[in-house]
């Protein structure tokens, strides 16, 4: 999954990633908007939109992915039906939490000291391997991915991985 922050970011990763997600806390409603269009209607693979059902419905998002402290996976699925509902999330509780509320995947990081998790302490390998050993569905690592640590990530449990800064 390519995280990206405007529809042309999203594009350029497009060819390299199974899935996208726009992820624009800077922008105003009505330019996350135009940016998730423009991105749902031209991208060969899935679109996900951080945080915002509205503009997942508005633009026909495949789906949303919710930040720890975000609505309810529950209210999500309420809103946006079959479409996908991830959320991040940083320990074993939240996963399990996400799983039984619906969550379709958890990202789950981050894994390793990351420039857009300043700040956070990294959970580890064997953190993100108690995860994926917890839940059915599938986890995704995110924090200090790097092409070089992605088999690490699978020897771990994980389905796969998220990154921002690979794809900038």
């Amino acid at each position: 999954m390519a995280i990206v922050s405007t529809a042309e970011a999203g594009l350029r990763a497009a060819p390299r990633v199974t899935i996208l997600q726009l992820r624009a806390p800077g922008l105003d409603t009505r330019d996350l908007e135009q940016h998730a269009s423009l991105l749902v209607g031209s991208s060969p693979v899935p679109v996900v939109i951080s945080s915002r059902c509205d503009v997942v419905l508005a633009c026909g998002a495949t789906g949303v992915n919710l930040p720890e402290r975000d609505i309810s996976t529950r209210d999500a699925r309420t809103l946006l039906g079959e479409r996908l509902v991830g959320r991040s999330v940083h320990t074993v509780d939240s996963a399990i939490a996400a799983e039984t509320e619906g969550a379709d995947y958890v990202i789950f990081g981050p894994v390793w000291p990351s420039r857009s998790h300043a700040g956070a302490e990294p959970a580890g390998v064997e953190a993100l391997a108690r995860v994926a050993r917890a839940v059915r569905i599938p986890v995704l690592a995110i924090g200090g991915v790097t092409r070089d640590r992605i088999a690490e990530c699978h020897r771990a449990g994980a389905a796969g991985y998220a990154a921002i800064s690979m794809f900038s």
